[in-house]
């Protein structure tokens, strides 16, 4: 690898799950020309976190993430984003649950593909694995892995216990 380079983020990450008549749900799924009756399980995941990189960014954002299964094999489908992952920009990936139960997830964007892979190694401890390769996706632009430990903090935490518990 040209760069190597390690990143320590610490971030805390809501999922909420959110209706499937929500508008916001009914909005994304019509924008890809799809059902809405289609949509299973929606959430918004929020996240919000420091890097050591730099110290004064503060990494933060939103989304809407809806799965639409496939009626024919349930262990596949797309997932729509109203915000992309490699691209900000609404997104339209397919996803499958291999045997081994990662959730594989490609998504192709403008410029890019990202390619992500997560899986749990207890019901706290999480891995993933993204990259992000060229539109073709011949070549490999990124790689990264992070492992992340769930933490339940209660919403109406104050931010001095909610960093107590990261």
């Amino acid at each position: 690898m040209a760069f190597q380079q390690f990143e320590a983020v610490t971030s805390a990450i809501e999922i909420e799950a959110i209706a499937t008549d929500d508008p916001a749900v009914i909005d994304l799924c019509k924008s890809h020309q799809i059902d809405p009756k289609a949509a299973t399980a929606p959430f918004r995941m929020s996240w919000e976190g420091e890097s050591d990189w730099d110290e004064d960014e503060e990494l933060k954002g939103t989304t809407i993430l809806v799965p639409i299964p496939d009626p024919e094999e349930p262990k596949k489908g797309r997932l729509l984003r109203d915000r992309g992952y490699a691209e900000t920009m609404p997104s339209v990936g397919n996803y499958r649950i291999n045997e081994d139960d990662v959730f594989v997830l490609l998504t192709p964007y403008d410029r890019a593909m990202a390619e992500e892979k997560i899986w749990f190694a207890t019901p706290n401890l999480r891995f993933r694995v993204s990259l992000i390769k060229t539109s073709g996706g011949s070549g490999v632009i990124t790689a990264s892995f992070a492992s992340e430990i769930r933490s339940l903090i209660p919403k109406n935490a104050s931010p001095r216990e909610r960093k107590a518990k990261q």
